[in-house]
């Protein structure tokens, strides 16, 4: 056993956007024992290791901050989302080659990479010999809208494969290991814990505290949910005056976090979206941050990577939740702003969320952007 892997040992959780994976899995880490006909310990035989990563709903906070010893670093703060998720299923075949993988659906390109990083490592943590496998993934979380789709595909590959050699990657190492298979990462492989997260170093820079406070967040998708090309978007110089910005961002954001304050938090999360606006202008931006001032939200909050976009809500303010919740539901339809699911921060990445119109994972279909009704 190494500081970076243990053997896994705890009960499998049912997620209800995959199907049950029967016994032994990490609430925290998303994988189990290795199950099949052959041993992990001896590797005579196949052997199926199981993963799960859940998705975000984009960001409170990104931008470009300093990191301990003044070094600028591009970081971000999540937004948990409970329901949508990656599941992944590898079937490690000792005595063939490692680069013998092979992926359903074929069109999982990072996941492929994560899933050869992954064999390489785990197999020299385990003592092992690297070899081939298949891995197949499932799940449903829409693509393109900023959700970590992609980030989600890659922590359940990595995990998944990690269960098959018998071992459950610690966090950092996962990290590291989504870094490497896709130049970019969101933090789900960590706990519900608010992190500003270094996405292209795999690290976090602050633990902003224990816990989000209670949010309401009513989600929509911008430019009609079509997805954004990351890669198109023009790049952005990012000045002093930035980072400063950035900074002040995030020390309000720590205080809002550390005292509960819903209001503090959406004015941080509304001013960042309106910093990524430079980039992304979306053309509904302002009608989205007048909806939620007339219906007496703290604020918005989007993903800078795509159309995801939620008005955050405090539930413990006057006016009775339900009836700003709906007022705004009924602004947004009014405005052609398409609206998705309505949850709250008290959820676990883990368990249930109320979802409009989801549809079951459908495996060994190719991925696509999703109809809207799929959020």
């Amino acid at each position: 056993m190494t500081r970076a892997t243990h053997r896994a040992r705890a009960p499998w959780p049912t997620h209800p956007a995959v199907p049950d994976a029967g016994a032994g899995a990490d609430p925290t880490t998303g994988t189990g024992p290795a199950t099949a006909s052959g041993s992990p310990a001896t590797g005579t035989g196949p052997v199926t290791g199981t993963g799960h990563a859940a998705c975000h709903h984009g960001e409170l906070l990104q931008g470009v901050f300093l990191d301990a010893d003044g070094r600028r670093c591009a970081g971000l703060v999540t937004l948990p989302l409970a329901g949508p998720g990656s599941r992944a299923d590898f079937v490690r075949r000792p005595g063939t080659p490692p680069d013998a993988l092979t992926v359903v659906p074929a069109d999982r390109g990072k996941a492929a990479r994560a899933a050869g990083l992954a064999v390489a490592e785990c197999a020299r943590e385990a003592g092992l010999p690297p070899s081939g496998g298949q891995l197949r993934l499932t799940g449903d979380v829409p693509v393109g809208l900023g959700m970590g789709s992609s980030t989600s595909d890659v922590i359940a590959t990595v995990r998944a494969v990690a269960d098959a050699y018998g071992l459950r990657l610690a966090p950092t190492a996962v990290a590291r290991l989504a870094v490497a298979a896709e130049r970019a990462s969101d933090p789900l492989m960590l706990d519900a814990r608010p992190v500003l997260f270094a996405q292209r170093e795999g690290r976090v820079l602050e633990v902003l505290g224990p816990a989000l406070p209670p949010l309401a967040v009513v989600g929509c998708v911008l430019g009609g949910g079509a997805p954004v090309d990351t890669l198109a978007l023009p790049v952005q110089e990012v000045t002093d005056t930035d980072v400063r910005e950035y900074e002040r961002l995030r020390v309000l954001l720590r205080r809002a976090i550390g005292s509960g304050d819903v209001r503090l938090l959406g004015r941080v999360a509304t001013a960042s979206a309106r910093r990524a606006q430079r980039v992304l202008r979306h053309p509904e931006f302002e009608t989205l941050t007048e909806i939620a001032r007339r219906s007496g939200a703290a604020g918005v909050q989007i993903a800078h990577s795509g159309a995801v976009a939620g008005v955050l809500f405090d539930p413990a303010a006057p006016g009775g939740l339900r009836r700003r919740v709906h007022a705004c539901r009924h602004a947004l339809d009014a405005h052609g702003i398409p609206t998705t699911r309505t949850f709250t921060t008290k959820e676990s990445p883990d368990g249930p969320a109320h979802r409009r119109g989801d549809r079951p994972a459908r495996p060994h279909t190719s991925r696509r952007p999703p109809r809207l009704p799929a959020l």
